[in-house]
């Protein structure tokens, strides 16, 4: 039996059972492994390349990091947004990795050209771009451990940074200046010939910070998959000289919302509670944005206190897809113990948060004594008058 013939008679089983079993002469069990759990969580995080036969996967910890297919199509789009097809002429993916967001992007362009210092990816991608139709991909490995744009690199239309975000010992890092390569010192050398350097950084940086370090940022880009916040991307234009312009985008839902920076900081009427009214509790890319506030005056919210992120409905206003979760408020009170026995009975399950609120989950948790889980959801928060309140809520 050859590793192709056992991968595609065992690709749905499950890799540790099978790790268990004893091989079939002339069959390499560990890459086999490797292969069958790769293309078990491409079928969940890449479909389109679980339906590609043939290509090869790195290990597990490789598959957990790189970009889904949604966030790979988003920067697809982007770029089909930024560059006209009669403009598309050349790219440069400086950080290949994978080669996930280069399979998705590259195709756009006459000329691709995918760049990567660590040998055994560009062993994959020599064998799985061609099978992913990128045949005209030119592949590059640079000497040594650093990696520069080259003369051509400076001329492409588009440049694609992804900064490997640990340092020699494998610790993660999240200041751009720990990153490798650092797109700080890299700079200068794209100020001129290259249209547009897309750059991808951690959902964890501080975006202050960043717009800080890095000229020229022409869009800011939060990503969000079913609410977890995926990615941050830095559109440079070395042309733009003008403040960013942040984008909030939800997957997969695709809704994304756009505002100046300068519209983040907008003021916005403050709303009171009442029984049977909707919370809005925005998603987490427009706070990791720091949209919120924008968000809310557009689509016509009212908050409840300055500081605590959650939102009144009012009834003029449209609840229907809103960029976050939205509760219908059942009951609310204090903190007194009255108000609490009133307010949460027999309850014993819920699934508690706090917002501007002087006490942790887990405290306040043990003082309600509650589980976590269920379908009631409470927020502990101050209103707008400073009173602390516990509101009672069910998700719609």
């Amino acid at each position: 039996m050859t590793n192709q013939d056992f991968i595609l008679a065992h690709r749905h089983d499950d890799v540790r059972w099978l790790a268990l079993r004893r091989s079939p002469e002339g069959v390499d069990l560990r890459w086999c492994l490797q292969q069958i759990e790769g293309r078990q969580l491409a079928e969940h995080k890449l479909p389109q390349w679980a339906e590609t036969e043939g290509l090869w996967y790195p290990p597990r910890v490789s598959m957990e990091q790189c970009s889904s297919q949604q966030t790979a199509l988003y920067k697809r789009q982007l770029a089909e947004r930024l560059l006209p097809a009669d403009e598309r002429e050349s790219m440069t993916d400086l950080t290949g990795g994978l080669g996930v967001d280069f399979s998705y992007v590259a195709p756009l362009f006459h000329r691709a050209t995918y760049v990567e210092i660590q040998s055994h990816l560009v062993d994959l991608a020599r064998h799985n771009l061609p099978l992913l139709g990128l045949a005209h991909a030119t592949i590059v490995t640079p000497e040594g451990l650093q990696v520069r744009p080259t003369e051509d690199h400076r001329s492409a239309d588009l440049l694609y940074i992804d900064p490997s975000r640990r340092d020699t010992v494998g610790r993660k890092t999240v200041a751009l200046a720990d990153c490798s390569p650092d797109i700080i010192q890299l700079q200068d050398q794209w100020q001129e010939g290259v249209r547009y350097v897309l750059v991808k950084l951690s959902p964890m940086l501080d975006i202050s910070e960043a717009l800080r370090q890095v000229r020229n940022v022409k869009e800011v880009h939060v990503v969000s998959v079913r609410g977890e916040c995926k990615e941050l991307l830095l559109l440079i234009d070395p042309q733009h000289t003008a403040e960013p312009t942040f984008h909030c985008a939800d997957l997969p839902q695709g809704e994304v919302f756009r505002c100046r920076q300068s519209e983040r900081t907008v003021g916005i009427e403050l709303g009171e509670l009442s029984e049977g009214c909707l919370l809005f509790e925005p998603g987490s890319c427009l706070l990791k944005a720091a949209c919120q506030d924008a968000y809310a005056h557009r689509v016509g919210l009212r908050k409840l206190h300055p500081m605590s992120n959650l939102y009144v409905v009012p009834s003029s206003a449209s609840s229907e897809s809103l960029s976050g979760r939205t509760f219908r408020v059942e009951a609310w009170g204090d903190f007194s113990k009255r108000s609490l026995s009133q307010l949460l009975g027999d309850l014993r399950q819920a699934n508690l948060s706090v917002r501007n609120f002087p006490s942790s989950v887990d405290t306040l948790r043990k003082r309600l004594r509650l589980r976590e889980g269920g379908d009631t959801y409470l927020f502990a928060t101050t209103l707008a008058d400073g009173r602390h309140a516990l509101l009672r809520c069910a998700r719609c």
